[in-house]
């Protein structure tokens, strides 16, 4: 706009109406930082083999429980930042449990807008909207979450039927499943070495 002269810097940057969002850019900068120092603590790694565990290596538990953590993460944390970092971590999953990755995938992107849609901060477009119409967080909350806590539960049972031919369960890889450790995911609780070093993790 302002090469083709069809605005001025002062417009661009500076006009509550037709220029750039300050708020939704230093509001994505905080979610930057915040979601880097959450990589750094291995939560997303605990939670997936948590996820793991907990539904004892049966897949459609395992994409049940991974659709509600990547939901949630997503009201709380920009949804594709989340994506991101729980993706990897899905991927290791799958492949340690023998499953074909693309329908988790594909569930945790829908899961990650529809999570994203509950809060004001979830998603970029909410963050427009708030600012332009004056809406708060709990606005967003209150008018949102019960829509999406219901279509939450509606997708988990979409993906059932939709899924259903990739959910094959393999008892002797489920219990090796079950040895995983997920607090050694996390560098603050894992225990330490002889030599002061936690160990590592990387294999699981």
């Amino acid at each position: 706009m302002l090469l083709i002269h069809a605005t001025d810097a002062g417009a661009a940057f500076f006009d509550e109406r037709a220029g750039i969002d300050w708020n939704v850019i230093f509001l994505l900068l905080g979610m930057m930082v915040i979601v880097g120092v959450l990589k750094q603590t291995g939560v997303f790694e605990f939670l997936a083999i948590w996820a793991a565990k907990r539904a004892r290596g049966r897949p459609f538990r395992l994409m049940a429980l991974l659709i509600v953590i990547t939901a949630s993460a997503s009201a709380l944390l920009d949804n594709v930042t989340t994506v991101l970092l729980i993706a990897p971590v899905t991927l290791l999953v799958c492949e340690r449990l023998a499953l074909p990755v693309a329908p988790f995938l594909i569930a945790e992107a829908m899961a990650s807008n529809i999570g994203g849609a509950s809060t004001l901060i979830g998603d970029p477009p909410n963050i427009i909207i708030a600012s332009r119409g004056g809406l708060t967080f709990n606005d967003f909350l209150v008018h949102m979450a019960p829509l999406i806590i219901v279509l939450v539960a509606v997708f988990v049972g979409l993906c059932r039927w939709l899924f259903r031919k990739s959910f094959r369960y393999d008892p002797d890889l489920a219990a090796e499943t079950m040895t995983l450790n997920e607090r050694e995911a996390m560098p603050a609780t894992a225990p330490r070495s002889a030599s002061g070093s936690s160990p590592n993790t990387g294999s699981w």
